[in-house]
């Protein structure tokens, strides 16, 4: 095991092995990439990858799968949650499975036939006034992971969702979802959503940086100002009413409710770790630590899942996976204490 570097002095204990158990074979797959740059293609990080296809929580959810492709009922797939098609594929994603996956490949092929509506967006009915920055990013982000990016259909998911955030030639407002650019949305009263804003950017984020198009480079920086716009330990983003509690609740996995972690984590993204901007969302996510420098998981979808991913408010390998992977971006080798 390598020496702690900065980001592991900053914990309140070494969280690294008990990532690395092979009980929890999905969390050691991306433990392997995420924190020791082990590449793809490593004996390690290819037999962790494996064992986690066979294990829950990417077993169960393939198993309940139907052989056309989608899972519950046909159709759009975005009921019932969390069972339904998207929010499975969507979390299969989250979790790392394996994109050469024939049950995988259905599915990405299943949405991209019922859910895309006409005018390139991913929609909650599969028609132009259900397509909403939430759904259509987590989506876009899946599509992309699982290999998807040069199909024509995810092309044009992608000029979606660059247009639907710059206004360039975009003619797909609709009142009661995507309302206008910059992250209007009908749902929060005709204002820009954050929760909306970190989901397309994460859609974004997954293309190539040498394939990101003039278009999606403007749509990336707007994204990008508007959420350090504002600090990400506040969260006093544009809404209807009070800030939400599940902005400060760390949670896996990850549905329409963004928290303040993946906010600093698709900032981390497109290399903003280290913006002093977040510097109050960096110590905030170390506050949540317990002493063994572990977080748990405080919106966990417990019973609303395929298979529970983790207990609610337990300690989480899931969450400390992600606070770790920010952590080292923000704070590289130099230690913040």
């Amino acid at each position: 095991m390598p020496a702690p570097d900065g980001w592991r002095q900053a914990l309140n204990g070494d969280p690294l092995p008990w990532l690395l158990e092979e009980e929890a074979p999905a969390v050691r797959h991306l433990a392997l990439r995420w924190l020791l740059d082990e590449p793809e293609s490593s004996p390690a990080a290819r037999r962790a990858r494996a064992a986690a296809m066979r294990a829950d929580p990417i077993a169960s959810t393939l198993a309940a799968q139907h052989p056309d492709g989608y899972w519950v009922k046909p159709g759009s797939g975005y009921g019932p949650k969390y069972t339904g098609t998207v929010w499975s594929l969507m979390f299969l994603d989250q979790a790392g499975a394996d994109p050469g996956d024939r049950g995988i490949q259905r599915a990405c092929a299943y949405v991209l036939a019922h859910t895309q509506a006409p005018g390139g967006g991913f929609g909650m009915s599969g028609t132009n006034s259900g397509v909403v920055h939430c759904l259509h990013g987590n989506l876009l982000r899946a599509l992309v992971g699982f290999g998807w990016l040069d199909d024509e259909r995810v092309r044009t998911a992608v000029e979606w969702q660059a247009r639907s955030i710059t206004g360039d030639g975009f003619d797909g407002w609709h009142r009661w979802a995507t309302s206008g650019p910059g992250f209007s949305c009908g749902i929060n009263g005709g204002l820009p959503c954050a929760w909306g804003a970190i989901k397309a950017l994460r859609g974004l984020s997954r293309i190539p940086p040498e394939q990101r198009s003039p278009l999606v480079l403007r749509a990336i920086g707007i994204g990008v100002e508007f959420l350090l716009s504002r600090d990400p330990a506040v969260a006093d983003y544009p809404a209807q009413s009070r800030v939400s509690p599940n902005w400060f609740k760390l949670g896996f996995p990850s549905g329409y409710v963004a928290d303040m972690l993946q906010n600093l984590e698709v900032l981390a993204e497109f290399g903003h770790a280290g913006n002093p901007r977040l510097t109050n969302g960096i110590d905030a996510v170390l506050a949540k630590q317990d002493g063994a420098g572990r977080w748990k998981n405080e919106h966990a979808y417990e019973r609303a899942t395929w298979v529970p991913f983790e207990r609610t408010r337990s300690p989480s390998k899931w969450v400390t996976l992600r606070a770790c992977r920010v952590l080292r971006a923000a704070l590289g080798d130099s230690s913040r204490r």
